[in-house]
């Protein structure tokens, strides 16, 4: 039997998934279910004056409503410390959406219906939807307690760079915007709750099963064992489904209210405007550098728009941003520092890369800026900037922060391999003379970002209990075996990766092993999948436990051959003295034997089960270097990705198939957020973007057929070699899209185009420069 790591195998989950048979939160009805419903406030900051519920309770079928009043002593949603958001507002509102009262019936539309009954007297307060409204001289705190509207402020320098910015030969300053961006995952937010006297139940569309039994458990007092939680199928996460919801909380609680089960499933509105956003964040860059475009010197200051309630992951995202600001290049001296504020819009969290590409977007623009500034090739300033391959594992000015084993400059030869560059800059030029033609760009990205998230000292400060990973592993007498995760997939393919590291290791059949996750009452405490962590971390974990297993199995195959373990060799699954093939005994039979206590070595348990644990003693730091190609139409600035190539180094690559699927997402979600998707508020704080019908998400039509590859470097920091990739395409691809968009346009004294480079901002971009027609096009 082959190696299984490194196979391009089909994923266990699709069957039953294209098939209609996955299982999802809403496909889960036990007997007497009734469905709960909210009444959304339509301002963004207002006073709560009389709530008037007396026509939802007469509707036949409503079994109540509560508002926040009702619900004294229910204790606030997790979140940060002195920050903590209720489970519906107190009174005030501080964002539109946000829950004033919870209606329970019969089924979900009449829940629906009752909640549209419930009279609310706003009293409109003045609403800061900007940062720059909310730190405004006289601006009012949002939130009770906080003096004005940082909830965060931090340097992560012992200075501000002044003196070697001011040394420099050349100085550039930059303001950047990564625009605040709504997750989208196919399943929005669902929960069940089914409280009984032996405990509680509750089933959501979590990434973080564990993680959030045990914030429940607290919450309401209970020992862990009195709550299970089960996260089935889940459509999506995207980082959004890491966050703890209010409504977690409230099926819980009016389940054990009413004795019966509570299901909520949001709508695609409301999931607009209350799931977590992502982003959010503007870039002040100052950036040094000499005539051959060494940087020198770097200085950000971020401003984090964290939204009306402070996440305990988002209002920590620029710390991440800033630990990566300076890419994959040496700069001697780099000063970032940040300010979280509080606006009255959706809460912020974590949303693909979380801070990562934020960081890649800056300093990759700062590399192409730099190049124009000197009129030197942004490739060139690359190049001279890179940190060598010799000088891995490189350590950072950032304490802890110390990338792994790479190698930059190779990535970047790979990825010009693949693409003709010099016949690429000269179509460019020559459809610059020719008025009929399409304006053609040319962008780059190279990048590394953080994956493998923990360890422990890090991740804690997130809320988790740890930064470490969970596997265990049993083989049963049949020769077939069962994995539990503690990690917990929303679509990246763990059953079908970890199966592949279980086949390796115990030289068992693929397609005889079976994952189990999710399920807290069945598998060991997890941490939960986030940060690119399930393969350099859970990986691991399940590479641990399989040993162990298998170097127990030796033990009782050496003792019943009666030979030295060390003289024996499993393969295809058969234990086998080497070098005499013919003696050895089937993986199988030792499985049987190892629950005959009279045939087993002296002192040895019974079967062949282990648990492992792994506590990463480093991130990992996938990394590539993508090229995107668009045509500018010179008449409605319409942009289309003609070509896009991406060349990505995670580590050891355990299934080439997923990993391209992986990409292709992840570069997919990136290039949304470079040309169409933007979630805005008008100034009374009144979401915009509400629907998918104002909010842009991409078709297929809007994508190009990617051409992917890989180099391996592999990580001296696990077992496994593995990085991670489900981030990386997102980390990649909006500065390569809008590199190639201020490529095609920069003739005409372009510099830079805020995302999403839509065709009305791009024509204008040309409008500007005397290019466009105006005649011809409508703004």
């Amino acid at each position: 039997m082959g190696s299984m790591i490194g196979a391009s195998v089909t994923r266990k989950e699709d069957p039953s998934l294209l098939t209609g048979r996955g299982s999802y939160v809403d496909d889960i009805s036990p007997p007497g279910t009734v469905h709960m419903a909210f009444v959304r406030s339509p301002l963004a900051h207002a006073g709560i004056g009389n709530i008037d519920t007396k026509a939802a309770l007469e509707r036949t079928g409503v079994l109540g409503v509560w508002t926040a009043a009702d619900l004294a002593g229910l204790p606030n949603s997790r979140s940060v410390p002195g920050m903590e958001r209720p489970c519906l507002a107190t009174g005030k509102v501080r964002f539109v959406g946000e829950p004033v009262a919870v209606v329970v019936a019969s089924d979900r539309y009449l829940a629906a219906d009752a909640a549209g009954d419930v009279d609310v007297d706003y009293e409109p307060l003045p609403a800061c939807s900007t940062t720059d409204a909310a730190l405004a001289p006289g601006a009012a705190p949002i939130l009770d307690g906080l003096p004005g509207n940082v909830a965060m402020e931090q340097a992560l320098a012992a200075d501000d760079a002044e003196a070697e910015l001011s040394a420099a030969a050349h100085r550039l300053q930059l303001q950047l915007v990564n625009q605040r961006c709504a997750p989208v995952p196919i399943e929005p937010t669902a929960c069940l709750a089914d409280w009984t006297a032996r405990g509680l139940t509750l089933y959501l569309t979590t990434q973080a099963p564990h993680h959030m039994r045990n914030e429940i458990a607290t919450m309401f007092g209970l020992p862990q064992q009195q709550v299970r939680l089960v996260a089935p199928d889940v459509g999506g996460g995207f980082g959004a489904k890491a966050s703890f919801y209010p409504e977690f909380l409230l099926v819980s609680e009016l389940s054990r209210r009413l004795g019966r089960p509570v299901k909520y499933i949001e709508t695609r509105s409301e999931n607009m405007m209350s799931m977590v956003h992502g982003r959010a964040q503007a870039q002040d860059i100052d950036v040094g550098f000499d005539d051959e475009g060494h940087i020198a010197a770097l200085r950000v200051r971020i401003t984090q728009d964290c939204g009306a309630w402070p996440d305990t992951t988002g209002v920590g995202l620029p710390m991440l941003t800033s630990f990566m600001s300076g890419g994959c290049y040496k700069i001697p001296k780099i000063s970032p520092s940040f300010r979280s504020v509080v606006t009255n819009t959706t809460p912020v969290g974590s949303y693909r890369g979380a801070g990562r590409p934020e960081a890649a977007f800056l300093i990759e623009r700062v590399m192409d800026r730099v190049a124009d500034e000197l009129g030197i090739d942004p490739l060139d300033v690359r190049r001279r900037n890179y940190i060598q391959p010799g000088e891995m594992p490189y350590a950072t000015q950032f304490e802890g922060i110390v990338y792994d084993e790479a190698n930059y400059p190779a990535l970047l030869d790979r990825l010009l391999e693949k693409i003709d560059y010099q016949a690429l800059r000269a179509e460019a030029d020559r459809r610059r003379t020719d008025p009929n033609a399409k304006l053609l760009g040319i962008g780059f990205s190279t990048f590394v970002e953080m994956g493998g998230f923990g360890p422990t000292p890090l991740f804690e400060q997130f809320g988790f209990i740890g930064g470490w990973e969970s596997a265990n592993v049993r083989l049963n007498t049949d020769g077939s075996a069962v994995v539990s995760v503690g990690t917990s997939p929303h679509g990246q393919g763990h059953e079908t990766a970890f199966s592949q590291v279980v086949s390796d290791v115990l030289s068992i059949p693929f397609d005889k092993i079976t994952v189990l996750h999710g399920d807290t009452e069945t598998v060991q405490e997890g941490v939960g999948t986030m940060g690119s962590r399930a393969m350099p971390v859970g990986g691991p974990a399940v590479f641990k436990a399989a040993g162990k297993v298998r170097d127990r199995a030796m033990r009782i195959a050496a003792h019943l051959l009666e030979a030295d373990p060390d003289d024996l060799e499993l393969v295809d699954g058969r234990f086998q003295v080497r070098g005499s093939p013919d003696s050895g005994i089937d993986l199988t039979e030792v499985a049987v034997k190892s629950l005959k206590p009279h045939l087993l070595p002296p002192d040895s348990d019974l079967g062949l089960a282990d648990t492992a644990h792994h506590e990463p003693t480093n991130l990992s730091y996938p990394s590539g270097a993508h090229c995107c190609v668009v045509e500018v139409d010179r008449d409605t600035g319409r942009v289309d990705v003609v070509r896009y190539v991406a060349v990505d180094d995670c580590g050891k690559v355990i299934n080439p198939l997923m990993a391209r699927g992986q990409i292709h997402g992840g570069v997919a979600q990136g290039i949304a957020q470079a040309l169409l998707e933007e979630v805005t508020y008008d100034e009374d704080g009144q979401l915009t973007t509400a629907s998918v019908a104002d909010y842009l998400v991409p078709s297929a039509l809007d994508l190009p057929s990617y051409e992917t590859d890989h180099q391996e470097t592999l990580t001296s920091f696990n077992p496994l070699g593995a990085k991670g990739l489900g981030e990386s395409g997102a980390t990649a691809a909006p500065q390569a899209v809008v590199n190639a968009v201020v490529d095609a346009l920069s003739h005409l004294g372009v510099r830079n185009i805020d995302m999403p480079c839509s065709p009305q901002r791009v024509w204008r971009a040309m409008r500007d420069a005397g290019s466009a027609r105006p005649s011809e096009v409508s703004t």
